[in-house]
């Protein structure tokens, strides 16, 4: 009789027949379960759950440090941190910035890239190897992750376009452009320079997001190369990204050093550090300045988007991942303050010019209305002046106020930092050009070194997936990348950067917090923070004490459901808005969003947190048959003796009917593997196996044909061990099982 064998088939990912399920249909059935205990003596013994043992890993500590610096130090530090510096106290903003830092930042860095070291797999394939219900947290971070990394590339794509213009001469942003008779073109001269070159030059801006107007083919073409160049450094995974991160991680430093070199010696430097600096410690007793420190150090840190799994999940087990989370999160903190410096040494300088600027602008109306005798006035002679004029007199004769801080409260963040003050700075220097190429390469490293770690966690986690496991990682890549593309052509049109921000506001954050949320639960209270702590453990050598534990436990947790709360009570209480470009006027005015961009925005909300709740009900309610055992090879069902047979019906029997999985799992302790019958013409395996069977002859299945196949993951954990097909039952009902055994299957 011909011998039957199973052929390696796809699963599904979520079934798994029942143990008693009738496998052959000559009335017999059983299971063969082989059972060993793990090792847990000793810092050498970490047994890797579901690991994937072909798993890509870094060439280097150095690959691996790079980057992660590259994904944590984004743009955020350039242009978001000096802003909250200056509007929530200066340099007492520092205090509610590291105290956050502290709490929640690095409790929370140290749960995902641990958890992604432990398990070695992408985020749906933790979550999923922690508890099946919990699968809908990998799938609202890759959700969420897609919608930051469709704006995102735009932000370089705009880079670019500044970019290419920072070698011409003059800046295209230095003067306005004139009309055909030579008059200065009226909007440009109700705004600025820069201004101008950037709502008309560069976005062509329309007046609402009701009227977009059409497609900008210079933006477009500029989001296809960033897009491209994207495609190409991730397209092998951190084969090809580990490479390129050398450059994106170390240039900004390089470019920061060179511009805090130049900037302090700038006339103007120091006033624009002591504004920024200056603490003011009353602003400590505003809520909201601990809210914005809060929410600061999530996002700095890039937590829940699942790249941070996924970089730890290229570690080896014995990495010392504590010691990577404190160095990482110190270094992102530095670098933050190391570019405050840096940005205010320069608008410091540029707010002098301003300065001398309005002084001048006075001085000539003063001297024509004879206030002054000439324009070669001292600035006590200046100030004299100015101070026998009432307020309403300065009105009259069009007098400006010029103060520095007045400036230098002007101050903007976002893009109008990058795009429209600084550049009217780097506009003042010396060899504008060149200081130009350099700002602008820095955003790019900066940016590129983001949306790397973005698209890497999105991509790990599709390939938690069986079915997208055969593709190519290549294939998948630009599948994913013309998509975001495509999509992306809705910030290509006059109301590009309308739509940049509604996903800014709406898409990367209520999202972002409930992940992170669920993750610390599903760590510290499902997984267990007592297990968790013995990973930390064993794979370092450090056991994580009470810091850690508080952290984990109780602030950690009080801290991003706070974060949650005050976001969505902002935005029900503050009715959003965005800045619209008036051209007539050259000012930005705000308007309020339209019903169906808020049907939209309120759409992607519900897109990162629903996963969750549904996966969570499907599977508990059983609507998707669960396997227990996804992402972690499987549990060989085989053909037993009658003996077996009826002590595994037995035993399936004693399990409570309101048992949770979890529970019921905990009654046998399982090994991954796979252990065949000495008889292979008895060999039939059910649907655990996730497709069908398949079957040859004796003649037609040789070991040669097994050879020529490549070695996939299932196979290396269907191979047979050495280890005897012995079934150990309980021999007590009673016996009690703790909550930690059920997670060593």
């Amino acid at each position: 009789m011909a011998a039957t064998k199973i052929i390696d088939a796809p699963r599904n990912g979520h079934e798994m027949a029942p143990l008693n399920t009738r496998a052959r249909g000559d009335g017999t059935h059983g299971v063969t379960i082989v059972l060993t205990a793990p090792q847990r003596n000793s810092v050498q013994s970490v047994d890797i759950p579901g690991g994937d043992p072909e798993r890509a890993a870094w060439s280097g500590k150095m690959q691996f440090f790079l980057s992660i610096i590259g994904y944590s130090v984004g743009l955020g530090n350039i242009w978001r941190f000096p802003y909250l510096c200056q509007q929530n106290g200066g340099g007492a903003f520092l205090i509610p910035f590291m105290i956050m830092l502290i709490l929640e930042g690095i409790p929370l860095f140290l749960i995902e890239l641990g958890m992604g070291q432990r398990m070695r797999l992408g985020a749906l394939g933790v979550w999923n190897t922690i508890h099946p219900w919990l699968g809908g947290i990998g799938i609202s971070s890759c959700i969420v992750t897609l919608f930051v990394a469709l704006y995102y590339n735009v932000i370089i794509t705009w880079v670019f376009f500044y970019l290419f213009n920072s070698f011409r001469y003059p800046l295209p942003w230095s003067s306005c452009p004139t009309n055909g008779t030579g008059f200065v073109l009226e909007e440009c001269a109700k705004s600025s320079e820069t201004t101008y070159f950037w709502y008309r030059t560069t976005l062509d801006a329309a007046p609402s997001m009701d009227e977009p107007g059409g497609l900008k083919w210079w933006i477009v073409l500029c989001l296809m190369l960033s897009w491209t160049i994207v495609f190409f450094i991730v397209m092998k995974g951190i084969q090809s990204s580990g490479k390129v991160v050398y450059f994106t991680s170390l240039f900004p430093y390089i470019v920061l050093t060179i511009f805090f070199i130049r900037g302090i010696t700038l006339r103007g430097a120091g006033a624009g550090l002591m504004h920024m600096y200056t603490p003011k410690v009353e602003k400590l007793l505003e809520p909201t300045v601990w809210l914005d420190a809060a929410t600061q150090v999530f996002y700095s840190f890039g937590l829940a988007f699942g790249s941070l799994i996924a970089f730890g999940s290229y570690n080896t087990p014995k990495n010392n991942c504590v010691r990577d989370v404190l160095l990482v999160s110190v270094c992102n903190a530095v670098t933050a303050i190391y570019a405050s410096v840096v940005i205010f040494a320069i608008l410091g300088f540029k707010a002098t010019m301003n300065v001398d600027r309005c002084v001048a602008s006075n001085t000539e109306i003063l001297v024509k209305h004879s206030f002054l005798e000439n324009k070669n006035a001292t600035t006590l002679e200046y100030e004299h002046a100015m101070d026998r004029l009432n307020d309403t007199e300065k009105t009259l004769f069009q007098l400006s106020e010029c103060t520095l801080s007045k400036e230098l409260d002007n101050a903007a963040e976002g893009t109008g930092l990058a795009f429209i003050v600084f550049t009217q700075a780097i506009v003042e220097l010396p060899g504008a050009p060149f200081w130009a190429v350099l700002f602008f390469t820095m955003l790019l490293s900066l940016g590129l070194g983001s949306q790397i770690g973005i698209l890497e966690g999105m991509l790990c986690t599709l390939f938690d997936i069986d079915i997208i496991k055969r593709v190519k990682k290549q294939h998948v890549t630009g599948v994913v990348c013309l998509f975001c593309f495509t999509v992306g052509f809705i910030f290509c049109t006059g109301a590009g950067e309308y739509w940049l921000k509604m996903f800014d506001s709406f898409a990367g954050t209520i999202g972002l917090v409930v992940v992170a949320l669920m993750e610390m639960i599903a760590v510290i209270f499902i997984y267990g923070h007592e297990r968790f702590t013995e990973d930390i453990y064993q794979m370092t050598g450090y056991r994580p004490g009470l810091y850690w534990q508080l952290t984990w436990r109780y602030i950690g947790p009080f801290i991003m459901v706070c974060i949650l709360a005050s976001s969505v009570v902002f935005m029900v209480i503050r009715n959003p808005t965005y800045g619209a470009w008036n051209a007539e006027l050259g000012v930005v005015e705000q308007k309020e969003y339209p019903s169906w961009v808020m049907g939209i925005a309120l759409s992607m909300i519900l897109a990162g947190v629903l996963p969750m709740p549904i996966v969570f009900l499907m599977r508990s309610f059983q609507c998707l048959k669960v396997d227990l055992d996804i992402h972690q090879g499987s549990i060989r069902r085989n053909e037993t003796t009658a003996s077996t047979k009826e002590m595994i019906d037995n035993d399936d029997d004693n399990m409570s009917p309101d048992m949770p999985p979890q529970d019921s799992l905990a009654a046998t302790r399982f090994t991954i593997g796979d252990f065949e019958d000495d008889d292979d013409e008895n060999d039939f395996s059910g649907p655990a196996l996730g497709g069908h069977v398949k079957t040859q002859s004796d003649g037609d299945f040789s070991d040669d044909d097994e050879e020529d196949k490549p070695m996939t993951m299932r196979m290396m954990m269907m191979r047979p061990t050495t280890t005897s097909n012995v079934l150990n039952v309980p021999t007590s009902r009673k016996q009690n099982y703790s909550k930690k055994d059920a997670y060593d299957v």
